[in-house]
């Protein structure tokens, strides 16, 4: 018999040094402190301006979070406090008994004190200690470890970028991030529910692996039911576990399951399972145990649905999916098969959504994911220097066919091996794995981000001097966790890596790869030298939508102003945004142009590399880019802002990722087909002068077929210009259009842009129409100057003279349709030049 009681209500927030002046602060609970001294307004938005700078006394700072709560005796045997998240070093006391200690963001707790509660009041305190001071004090008891910044982030099991990035703040939290409550139970309660679901031919198998607490050691029985259509009946089995037997395993066949695919594979079917757990009867059929009905947990904290019945001990119900994954690394490939299907990665790195996640929710997820599916991705790659996500962000994963492939949270440092930090990692791992093992969308799991690649390329080996750096978790502490509980989908040991301890780690060869040599030292072109097997990762960065950069700072906007800066986290960021512009676009003058062109050159510098690594395919079996979002608003890689803004970058990848792409690449049109019809018709390759006049028209029939890339040789008459600075190319298959230059913008004769714009209220918004009487160069359109809440929903459209192109406008008030229509919201990269 289980019930549920959440001990969320009621929350002080105290500093435990005297001297920081904070008592008795109303605190939310899940949460933390940063968001509980905003709330109170001890603190200033720590995202605005350079307040972040004033705010490092936090995280070096104790902190007392209490709550009094009344209890009245119910019955129950056993009464647990079920922590899901402390964040970090936490000491737990109930009723001024010591509970336990903990230091691990990344798991959840549960310790019984049913003995420790009393009648009436009851005070619970969850004291946390400085996540600076510990992870300092073990850096210096174990030695230093390399890392790419001054903080000590690889000596505490916490989420790393809270200790600051290249894109992130230094906001180093603390407080009870995830629900807390009390959970009381009798006779035995389900304390795992691991269900390993695979397909193979026409059968579905559900290997569901249970394991019980027990207050009593009667038999038990446990049921397991697959639900089907409305016209199947369930599948159902049952397992009797004897007096004092603690695990069991049930197997359910499952004939004809509809497959689960990721997206634009096929559907998201998903069934439900549901595990029962029951006191056995006796001879006479009475129960052996007692009946329940309520809300119950399982081990890991994740709410499951109880029913009452005679016997009844415990019920949890989970949504699963029949579908097969394996990773295929013959020759070096390195190809993800859904099904027996060879899937083109198109994926995107995904970053914690804000410094404080409580804050982030399923509503929040939702939107991330809309954008994600709208810019035509189908994997999210949760990056090793975050958390294992929330029971949403993989539900809505799993609902709507998005891939997940999960970093285990190591990221870009040496870590240590000893205790306490190697049980840590094993109790962290075999949790999460247990907890994520059914969701179909979970595709692979990763050992950590460039852990590997540091320790062979970055001068490592010297500076630890034999010390551990981390290779026992990656090459088998984890991978043997992963094989025991979770063996129905791969492991890797980290990324980049090529497929064996004893090779250089980023070869393009084999395996995964990062690129960063694109952005940090050379032109994007570069990615036209890469032949990689699956890019991992790589980057372009550029401002955020200006909205957000204008909330976010309150001084002036100039590329180097202070505040501006501060809001800038890479090294030489903005030098290397200046210097990436090379010869594709003008040097900008004023703080707008700066704005558009350095966002209009990560949307193609992207471009440029997906389109070659896609016409690669199959040798290129994916591309990460990094990265989808941001967790507060910067200058970043991100292709959606820290306040939810599209960029430029995210209508670039809407067009570079969709099914069907065609690319002009160096005398090569490659017809991209990643959907399951054949695409087929006439290849129009038509050369014109740049007032649009045709200079040579040809024609390649042509058939690409589902899911394959067909490459034609660009005639001459279509792909040789006369005059590289005065001619262009559109190719046009259906419905599919790409307009290509033979010289860099910064060479080519544009003319003055001339062209008809009005702006008219529609229903929700405007109609922004267009008309061309020159060519008009990356057409874009930034509502969000005028109007915070406003949107566009389509950008970067080169038209051609006579060519027209329409604008949807989304806002959140009435707007002057004149603004709509003029300098700086439309914008094109010949547009007449302003000082």
């Amino acid at each position: 018999m289980t019930s549920y009681r959440p001990l969320h209500d009621g929350w002080t927030l105290t500093a435990v040094a005297q001297d920081a002046g904070v008592a008795g602060v109303a605190a939310t609970v899940p949460g933390c402190v940063h968001t509980d001294l905003l709330a109170a307004g001890i603190i200033e938005d720590p995202y605005l301006d350079d307040n972040e700078s004033r705010l490092a006394w936090i995280g070096r700072t104790g902190w007392a979070y209490e709550t009094t709560f009344a209890w009245t005796a119910d019955g129950h045997e056993r009464t647990d406090l079920v922590c899901e998240g402390l964040d970090t070093v936490a000491t737990v006391i109930l009723n001024g008994v010591r509970i336990a200690d903990t230091a691990n963001q990344h798991r959840s707790y549960r310790f019984p004190v049913r003995h420790l509660l009393r009648e009436g009041d009851n005070t619970l305190t969850v004291l946390f200690d400085s996540p600076y001071a510990y992870a300092e004090a073990r850096q210096a008891a174990l030695g230093e470890r390399p890392g790419p910044y001054d903080e000590p982030y690889a000596f505490i099991r916490k989420m790393a970028c809270n200790f600051g990035w290249d894109w992130g703040p230094t906001l180093v939290t603390s407080g009870i991030w995830r629900p807390i409550g009390l959970e009381s139970w009798s006779g035995a309660r389900l304390a795992e529910v691991r269900p390993l679901v695979t397909a193979d031919g026409a059968v579905g198998r559900v290997e569901v692996h249970v394991a019980v607490e027990r207050a009593t050691e009667g038999p038990l029985t446990v049921t397991a039911e697959v639900a089907g259509g409305p016209e199947v009946p369930g599948i159902a089995a049952e397992a009797r576990l004897s007096a004092g037997e603690r695990r069991g395993v049930l197997t359910l066949t499952v004939p004809e399951p509809e497959r689960w695919w990721p997206r634009g594979y096929g559907a998201q079917p998903r069934y439900d399972l549901t595990v029962r757990l029951d006191a056995a009867r006796d001879a006479t059929g009475d129960a052996a145990g007692e009946a329940a009905g309520a809300e119950g947990q399982d081990a890991s904290g994740t709410p499951g649905t109880v029913t009452s019945g005679t016997g009844t001990l415990g019920t949890v119900t989970r949504k699963i999916g029949f579908r097969s994954v394996r990773l295929d690394r013959t020759g070096g490939a390195f190809t993800l098969h859904v099904n027996d299907v060879p899937v083109f990665v198109r994926g995107a790195n995904w970053i914690p959504d804000d410094c404080f996640p409580a804050r982030v929710t399923r509503e929040r997820l939702a939107g991330r994911f809309e954008q994600a599916l709208g810019a035509g991705i189908n994997l999210l790659r949760v990056w090793g220097g975050g958390l294992y996500e929330s029971e949403d962000f993989y539900d809505l994963a799993d609902e709507r066919g998005l891939l997940v492939w999960q970093d285990f949270p190591f990221a870009c440092a040496a870590y240590p091996e000893e205790e306490p930090f190697r049980s840590e990692v094993e109790a962290e791992a075999r949790e999460n794995v247990a907890r994520l093992a059914h969701r179909p969308s979970l595709v692979l799991w990763c050992g950590n981000n460039e852990n590997i690649e540091g320790h062979a390329d970055w001068g490592w080996q010297e500076e630890l001097a034999g010390r551990s750096w981390g290779s026992g978790f990656y090459y088998d502490l984890l991978p043997s966790i992963v094989a025991e509980l979770d063996p129905t989908r791969p492991y890797w040991p980290g990324s980049p890596y090529s497929g064996a301890p004893g090779l250089p780690p980023n070869d393009p060869a084999s395996g995964t790869i990062h690129i960063w040599d694109v952005w940090n030292r050379e032109d994007y072109t570069r990615y036209a030298a890469y032949r990689p097997r699956f890019v991992a990762e790589f980057g372009f960065q550029g401002p955020p939508a200006y909205a957000t950069l204008r909330r976010a700072v309150s001084g002036e906007l100039t590329p180097d102003a202070p505040l501006v800066l501060h809001h800038q986290k890479a090294i030489d960021g903005n030098g290397k945004l200046l210097r990436g512009l090379g010869e594709h676009l003008p040097r900008p003058g004023t703080f707008d142009d700066w704005h558009y062109y350095t966002q209009l050159n990560q949307a193609r510098a992207i471009t440029y590399g997906i389109e070659r690594f896609r016409a690669l395919a199959p040798h290129c079996m994916g591309t990460i880019v990094w990265q989808l979002n941001d967790c507060w608003p910067v200058t970043s890689w991100a292709a959606v802002d820290g306040d939810g803004r599209r960029k430029p970058l995210w209508y670039a990848l809407r067009r570079v990722y969709a099914d069907r792409l065609l690319g002009v690449l160096d005398g090569v049109v490659a017809v991209v087909n990643d959907g399951d019809e054949p695409w087929r018709g006439e290849l129009e390759l038509v050369r014109h002068s740049l007032d649009g006049e045709p200079l040579a028209k040809e024609t390649v029939a042509v058939e690409a077929a589902p899911r394959s890339v067909t490459r034609v040789e660009m005639p001459a008459a279509a792909g040789t210009p006369g005059d590289p600075a005065r001619e262009l190319l559109v190719a046009r298959l259906g419905e599919s259009r790409t307009v290509a230059f033979f010289a860099e913008d910064t060479r080519v004769a544009f003319p003055e842009a001339a062209y008809d714009a009005r702006a008219e209220p529609v229903p929700g918004g405007y109609r922004v129409t267009v008309t061309a009487r020159t060519l008009l160069r990356e057409l874009a359109l930034f509502p969000d100057r005028i109007d915070p809440a406003a949107s566009v929903d389509d950008m970067l459209v080169t038209l051609l003279p006579g060519e027209s192109a329409t604008f949807h406008v989304a806002a959140g008030r009435e707007l002057d349709p004149a603004e709509l229509t003029g300098y700086p919201v439309l914008r094109c990269v010949n547009e007449t030049r302003r000082s």
